[in-house]
């Protein structure tokens, strides 16, 4: 969705009805003020990096985080239209700390290495519109095999694990084509607040998502839920006919409340869709 037209709108609604928390998260990352998500139980120790992943289009910058020691399974992430910056670095860290080998992309190499927001989460989306639309379903499964390979090739990936991906805003999508892309690796797929997951055309990613054999779980902001009624019915009825396993609901917050930068961030569902999440991957990428 992303939709700029509405998404001043859709905030004031939301913190009126006390739906949004943490309004001034964005502004402090501008201000360099560290970022704190809830801490990870048990959490392991963790090795990060940037690194450069040739692609057949050039180069993608990236960061990698995975346990410090031993072998765990692949987690690829996409970020939203805001791309790759401190919020997502802590989102894969955090997910690091639970046991996960996991890598962020800069989905928008091809024009920027990171940051591509300059204002972060501020940056007005018609400024970025551009940088997407240099990407199509062509760019997300050469992505999406390049990326994964390069996974399977790191001594902190446990190859005979299956591969999990998660994609926000404009990621959901991508992260469906991943899916269809590596059928054979992906094991479980996650969209958040995604856009365009559903489309009136045969390459819609929501097709090729269910010719896998992945599990799913499809988080769906109440305003795009209000926008597009019939597309969490449409998930439903998709997946049933294929035999996946899909967890589809739709969450009383505004589009974009997973990132803790994000504008409309709403906490305790944020800590909500996060559960399902690692309860997703623990079934899944066995």
């Amino acid at each position: 969705m992303c939709d700029q037209n509405h998404f001043e709108d859709d905030r004031l609604d939301f913190e009126a009805r006390g739906l949004v928390t943490r309004q001034q998260f964005g502004a402090l990352l501008g201000a360099g003020v560290a970022m704190m998500l809830p801490a990870v139980a048990n959490a392991a120790a963790v090795a990060e990096a940037d690194v450069t992943i040739k692609t057949p289009d050039g180069e993608a910058d990236c960061y990698f985080v995975h346990p410090s020691s031993g072998k765990a399974p692949a987690v690829l992430i996409w970020p939203d239209i805001f791309g790759l910056r401190p919020a997502f670095r802590q989102m894969g860290r955090r997910l690091a700390e639970s046991g996960y080998s996991v890598l962020v992309v800069n989905q928008f190499y091809r024009t920027k290495k990171a940051p591509t927001a300059p204002a972060g989460t501020a940056t007005p989306i018609q400024d970025l519109r551009p940088m997407t639309q240099t990407l199509n379903e062509t760019t997300h499964f050469t992505d999406a095999k390049a990326f994964i390979a390069w996974l399977d090739a790191q001594p902190s990936v446990a190859t005979n694990k299956k591969v999990g991906t998660q994609g926000y805003c404009m990621g959901g999508p991508i992260a469906f084509r991943t899916a269809a892309a590596v059928p054979g690796r992906v094991g479980a797929v996650a969209s958040f607040h995604g856009g365009g997951l559903v489309r009136d055309t045969p390459d819609s990613p929501h097709l090729q998502a269910a010719k896998t054999k992945a599990q799913f779980l499809v988080a769906i902001a109440a305003n795009d839920d209000e926008r597009a009624p019939t597309e969490k019915d449409v998930l439903k009825k998709t997946f049933a006919e294929a035999n996946l396993n899909a967890e589809i609901e739709v969450y009383a917050a505004a589009h974009g409340w997973c990132p803790p930068d994000s504008r409309v961030y709403n906490e305790q569902l944020a800590e909500k869709a996060w559960s399902r999440l690692l309860a997703l991957y623990s079934k899944a990428l066995v």
